[in-house]
């Protein structure tokens, strides 16, 4: 599997990133076994949260860890401060305190590679979050921390902040990138990167891991204008700019012999800063049908063409 070096790790990480929030304890074995299979096919981060499923998800991945002997041989990326139950915000020092120490037990590890917040909330000062992250990292609990449906505006704040002080600053981001631009947000707080925003992640060269890259199975085939069968995918996807990137992108995959869900998924990892795509298979044939991506190779013409940024790729 193609890998990237993560500069605030000094490591490689596979360019997919296993999903998991569907893993519950009823089927653990079963994760177990995808968990396998993406190890076996050259993966090596995965991606989990405070609140999946209760916590099951974390318990999940630790379980497996512990049994397989795997602490620091796969990277660990767990979100934390995520609004809980009355839906208020929680991006506050002592709640990120409390997930990371909760996390951390969930996956029975001393140490989490990537620890992202999972929300922001911009009426807590950048610098109480920052110096908050700094002290988990000189603690030894985080190597990295990073935010996930964080705006470039707030990224840049950050990092303008940890220069003046001498701190360490994000240095991942996880919004939503992918073909398909969401007409509104799928869930309450999220960031979907614009093309302005992809101006900024090229100039900064700030590693971006995107949620929902294959925009949950826009470009597979199962929808059309007229499938009105998914209220969600509607909502969330149903554009004529979008059908249109979709019919781009059925367009150069003819050309190219792959999938149009290939080229789309290609889209998020052909762009001219660090990619990761993550990916939520829930068997290992949903895990095999994203790996044809990985050896599809866009020029920057061509991701330009399939976003409308330019009218005809060269």
């Amino acid at each position: 599997m193609k890998c990237a070096v993560l500069p605030a790790l000094g490591r490689p990480c596979s360019k997919l990133v296993l999903g998991s929030m569907a893993f519950d304890l009823a089927r653990m074995e079963h994760w177990h076994r995808l968990l396998d299979a993406f190890v076996d096919l050259g993966g090596n981060c995965i991606d989990t949260a405070f609140i999946y499923r209760g916590g099951e998800s974390e318990q999940v991945i630790g379980d497996w860890i512990t049994r397989r002997g795997l602490e620091g041989e796969v990277l660990i990326l767990t979100k934390g401060a995520h609004p809980i139950g009355d839906g208020k915000p929680r991006v506050r020092p002592e709640c990120i305190e409390h997930d990371l120490s909760v996390s951390l037990e969930r996956l029975q590890v001393e140490t989490i590679d990537l620890y992202v917040l999972h929300r922001d909330d911009e009426t807590v000062p950048v610098g109480e979050i920052v110096d908050a992250l700094n002290r988990q990292l000189h603690a030894g609990k985080i190597r990295a921390f990073g935010g996930s449906n964080w705006s470039v505006a707030r990224l840049e704040e950050a990092n303008d902040y940890a220069r003046r002080h001498g701190l360490t600053g994000f240095t991942v981001s996880s919004p939503n990138l992918s073909l398909a631009y969401p007409n509104e947000p799928r869930w309450p707080g999220c960031i979907s990167v614009s093309v302005a925003d992809l101006e900024w992640y090229e100039r900064h060269q700030m590693p971006l891991f995107s949620w929902s890259s294959q925009a949950s199975g826009f470009f597979t085939g199962r929808f059309t204008p007229d499938g009105r069968e998914n209220p969600e995918i509607v909502r969330v996807y149903y554009s004529e700019e979008n059908w249109r990137r979709y019919a781009r992108a059925q367009r150069l995959a003819e050309e190219l012999g792959v999938t149009t869900n290939s080229v789309a998924l290609a889209y998020v990892l052909s762009q001219p800063f660090p990619t990761f795509a993550l990916i939520g298979p829930v068997n290992e044939d949903e895990l095999r049908s994203s790996l044809p991506a990985l050896h599809v190779s866009l020029s920057q013409e061509q991701v330009k063409w399939l976003d409308g940024r330019v009218t005809r790729a060269t």
